[in-house]
């Protein structure tokens, strides 16, 4: 019994191996699967757009073994709540800002720091290069896995009340900002009041007045219809702290080596969409905001307001190794 037992197994074994080698696949090759994917932007987002991007090349180099299937739309939850979902493996493949990766890891924390970028070129030297893949190789000891960095744009700060042309302007101002303590404090510092909500209630806050403003880039000012109740936009441009596309280290970890090089080929084959795809949406979505009369204010002198969040970085980046990674930033080229 025991022989032919053996003898099944063996035989078992031949035959799935031989299967493997015909159909072209690695005889390590993991099972075929669907993996759940989180964005909280709507489905013409360019993120998503990305997502959905790097799903068919993923398919097409699996031989159609793996599929990736997107929950936009805040379908999962807000971005903090599908963050501890992928930590667990809930959900296999997240994309978010990495401002909510803040409570956890500090290195995410730097790349939201107020005034660090210089420009956009500045940011794409630094997350292209050696220091954006020592973040992203940073995020594994927190059980996630980065992928690739995508592109969010300058955040700036909009409100309902009056035009902000100085930071005396700021005082009394109830301004949303995402949920980190960085952000609160970094508002904070500029004289407005911080209320951090969930990206999704920003609309009703403002159409209720539970706040006055918010910030952020200018295809979520618009696509979101926050220009509409909020009429007055102050190009501050106080961060550019990008998306991450964020594995589960559990989902990972079930990866043949040949699997995960095509995951990551493909994340960085989206992520160079995606920039294209964002700067159109962001000079449509500007167009669309002045079009609709909302008023559009240039600082004349950004220096008080790079002044006043000074005390930000030595909080939040004093620390030797994140010292040491903002003079890397600083002096990327």
């Amino acid at each position: 019994m025991n022989v032919s037992l053996s003898c099944w197994r063996n035989g078992a074994m031949a035959f799935l191996l031989a299967l493997a080698f015909a159909s072209g696949l690695p005889a390590g090759s993991a099972a075929a699967r669907e993996f759940r994917v989180a964005d909280t932007q709507p489905a013409d987002y360019p993120t998503v757009k990305a997502l959905e991007l790097m799903g068919r090349l993923i398919s097409e180099r699996s031989g159609g073994r793996h599929r990736l299937r997107i929950f936009h739309s805040r379908q999962l939850g807000e971005e903090k709540e599908t963050i501890e979902q992928t930590r667990i493996g809930a959900i296999d493949i997240n994309r978010t800002n990495v401002a909510p990766l803040a409570s956890f890891i500090p290195e995410a924390n730097i790349l939201a720091l107020p005034f660090l970028f210089r420009s956009v070129e500045h940011l794409h030297a630094v997350l292209d290069g050696p220091v954006g893949e020592d973040i992203l190789a940073s995020f594994e000891r927190y059980g996630l896995i980065g992928l690739a960095f995508y592109d969010s744009g300058a955040r700036s700060i909009y409100n309902s009340a009056r035009p902000i042309r100085r930071i005396e302007d700021l005082k009394g101002l109830r301004i949303r900002v995402q949920q980190s303590d960085m952000m609160v404090e970094m508002m904070r510092a500029l004289g407005a009041d911080p209320v951090a909500l969930p990206y999704g209630q920003v609309n009703v806050g403002l159409v209720t007045g539970l706040i006055h403003g918010a910030e952020n880039n200018w295809p979520s000012f618009v696509t979101t219809d926050h220009f509409k109740a909020a009429r007055h936009i102050t190009l501050t441009e106080h961060t550019m702290s990008p998306e991450v596309l964020l594995v589960s280290k559990k989902c990972w970890d079930d990866l043949s080596p040949e699997d995960r090089a095509i995951f990551r080929q493909a994340a960085r084959e989206s992520a160079l969409a995606m920039r294209e795809q964002w700067q159109k949406l962001e000079q449509t979505s500007r167009r669309d905001a002045e079009a609709a009369g909302v008023t559009v204010v240039t600082l004349e002198d950004r220096r008080p307001f790079e002044a006043a969040v000074q005390p930000i970085f030595e909080r939040f980046a004093s620390a030797p190794d994140l010292a040491a990674l903002v003079a890397r930033i600083r002096q990327a080229r």
